[in-house]
């Protein structure tokens, strides 16, 4: 089983640095932003990647001197977004990414399943979180009809290279769950289609992430390793907690179409936080194990967004729970 980061966390450092850093860690792998949300800073030469052979293999070797495996590339951002600029933009970057990862070698390309507005003509996404009337399940249903066409031709895509596109279950998207990922893959027929097994979302959302592993079995694909804190306002606020206020000032996140992530609340429902401070070390020995009976050679990288540690620090932290958890599965 491969261990490693996912780099975006390490945007603040060149790519031979950030290799050199997970490889500190004690990791071996790294998955890679090309797109997306985020600009692909650990891979600014896709193009040139895609024409030349010798831009690959200069790329690779990068990999190679650090001693760290590239195990992935990651697109992820909304490629149903009904705004021009984000949109198209999002669902191009995903065709290049399945692209790039055939020239590369690579078999996993982890991005969202992206979400429409509630109309055609609509601007901006709309999630339909519950669906319990039925004017809501009409809506959804139009969205899933404008959802399908787009996602059977990103499978056939990732098919004639052969590639897995791994879906990352994510509110905000259509596909947030076991159950709406497996609609997707039935709805398009998708045999190129699986699931990034990210604990974090599935854990606010009441899902056991293991029981969802057994469930999906092989249609899990690649692995990220991020935990979640219920804290005690969830039983105030519950965990669809929307006190969430905009950022000002020097801690603006932007991401594709000018967008800014939104300040968390202070008292908040549930909070990313590193492996081990959301959920033990026992969860995360049986998680690694369930990964490990599905794919023995499963990638699995950490993904760190706890506010209150630093980069390294976060990192190092889920290192020594993903590290522990590997050695107990043997």
């Amino acid at each position: 089983m491969r261990l490693g980061v996912y780099t975006a966390i390490l945007h603040d450092r060149g790519l031979p640095e950030a290799l050199n850093a997970i490889r500190d860690l004690g990791l071996d792998a790294a998955e890679i932003n090309v797109g997306g949300f985020l600009p692909p800073v650990h891979m600014p030469t896709i193009d040139d990647i895609l024409t030349s052979d010798a831009a690959r293999d200069d790329y690779l070797a990068t990999f190679a001197e650090a001693g760290v495996a590239l195990a992935g590339l990651n697109a992820n951002g909304n490629p149903l977004d009904p705004n021009p600029e984000i949109g198209p933009p999002t669902l191009a970057d995903i065709e290049r990414a399945i692209d790039v990862a055939a020239r590369l070698g690579q078999t996993r390309v982890v991005t969202m399943s992206g979400l429409p507005g509630a109309r055609a003509e609509a601007a901006t996404p709309t999630w339909i979180v519950n669906p319990w009337e039925s004017s809501h399940l009409d809506t959804l249903e139009d969205q899933w009809a404008r959802a399908v066409p787009v996602w059977r031709e990103l499978d056939r895509r990732a098919a004639d290279r052969g590639v897995m596109i791994a879906i990352e279950m994510h509110p905000h998207n259509l596909v947030f769950n076991p159950a709406t990922l497996e609609r997707l893959i039935d709805a398009t027929g998708g045999e190129n289609i699986g699931a990034e097994m990210d604990p974090s979302h599935l854990f606010w959302q009441g899902i056991d992430p293991i029981a969802a592993i057994d469930h999906l079995g092989d249609r899990v694909v690649h692995a990220a390793a991020k935990d979640v804190r219920i804290n005690p306002a969830a039983a105030v606020h519950g965990v669809l907690d929307d006190r969430h206020t905009r950022f000002t000032g020097d801690r603006i996140t932007r991401i594709r179409g000018g967008a800014a992530i939104n300040r968390w609340p202070e008292g908040s429902a549930w909070d990313f936080v590193a492996l081990g401070r959301g959920h033990d070390q026992d969860f995360w020995d049986r998680f690694v194990a369930a990964l490990a009976a599905v794919d023995p050679d499963m990638a699995v990288h950490i993904e760190h967004e706890d506010e209150a540690l630093g980069r390294i620090e976060g990192l190092e932290t889920a290192a020594e729970v993903l590290l522990t958890a590997r050695d107990h599965a043997g």
